[in-house]
């Protein structure tokens, strides 16, 4: 399952992420988005793991606290054929 999150904060590295989500299962994957220009966390991630744990790991993190800020942990869409997330993160809101 790839899992969205958002609202991280900007001290969170994919590590933490790893850390905090392996408490529910396996971890395949834990990554922060950053900006390629700036450097800087564009404060989203995304992490694979097992449906199983990753499920659980939705329900109970979502609208949590992590490293100060209060984040939104949900499934992540596939990507549509026009390239936008159904369901996923999308640029124009703001979380």
């Amino acid at each position: 399952m790839n899992i969205f999150i958002a609202r991280l904060s900007s001290r969170t590295t994919g590590e933490d992420l790893q850390q905090v989500f392996s408490q529910f299962g396996e971890v395949t994957s834990a990554k922060v988005i950053f900006d390629r220009e700036t450097g800087n966390s564009k404060r989203y991630g995304f992490v694979e793991m097992d449906d199983e744990g990753g499920a659980q790991a939705i329900e109970k993190l979502n609208d949590s606290e992590l490293d100060g800020s209060r984040i939104v942990v949900k499934r992540s869409e596939p990507r549509s054929n026009d390239g936008n997330r159904r369901g996923g993160y999308n640029s124009g809101n703001r979380y």
